[in-house]
């Protein structure tokens, strides 16, 4: 099944590194917790551990985050994991990755499987998709 939806940002707290254990490089790597809100055919909240590593002065650079979602895909609800990734030449997505993690559905969602995707459009919406299968 397909289901998409609208997803805003509630908070994105930065988390400190221990740095004295993390090598230098010339872009360095950042730690954040996410909250998010979605709307439509994925519908509810999410947290989410969000890695980072950006050139702030160009948008250049990559991302890797592991999100558990709570809520409703259609009328099933339920919880679920999922990881994504991508990178930016500072103009585009590149290399991006979304997959649900097996086992991790419960409720209505338990069994699911699949992958997605996120964009940000140029107006700031943020949406998300899903291409899923549960079992019967």
């Amino acid at each position: 099944m397909d289901a998409s939806g609208e997803f805003t940002v509630e908070t994105f707290t930065p988390v400190d590194l221990p740095r004295e254990e993390t090598p230098t490089t010339a872009t360095p790597v950042g730690l954040a917790r996410m909250e998010k809100h979605f709307t439509g055919e994925v519908s509810g909240h999410s947290t989410t551990l969000f890695t980072f590593a950006v050139d702030h002065s160009t948008d250049v650079g990559g991302y890797v985050a592991m999100e558990s979602f709570a809520g409703k895909l259609h009328e099933r609800t339920g919880t679920f994991n999922f990881t994504h990734s991508a990178t930016t030449t500072g103009e585009d997505r590149d290399n991006e990755s979304f997959v649900i993690i097996p086992s991790s559905g419960t409720g209505d969602l338990a069994g699911i499987t699949g992958t997605g995707g996120l964009r940000n459009e140029a107006d700031g919406t943020h949406r998300v998709w899903l291409t899923y299968e549960l079992p019967e």
